[in-house]
């Protein structure tokens, strides 16, 4: 009986795991695309980073990011392009 707690505790450290690696790739997905994808992504992908609060703070919070302050730096990077342009 103590094993199998132990294996699903284990087990479910895994999931979780997994889970975390696949928001943050979701979320690394957003900003690449705002960064270099083809224009239209690029424009949705903004709106998803910087309009679409509920959203994208739900994802970043299930990578274990903060969402407000991604947002902030992000926002001071797209100041400095601006700047750079």
């Amino acid at each position: 009986m103590f094993e199998n707690s132990v294996e699903r505790e284990i087990v479910g450290a895994e999931e979780t795991a997994g889970e975390v690696r696949l928001w943050r790739a979701v979320v690394v997905r957003a900003i690449e695309d705002w960064m270099s994808g083809p224009l239209r992504r690029k424009r949705q992908a903004e709106h998803y980073i910087f309009n679409d609060h509920k959203d994208f703070a739900r994802a970043c919070e299930s990578a274990g990011l903060n969402a407000d302050d991604l947002r902030a730096r992000l926002s001071r990077f797209r100041g400095r392009l601006s700047h750079q342009q």
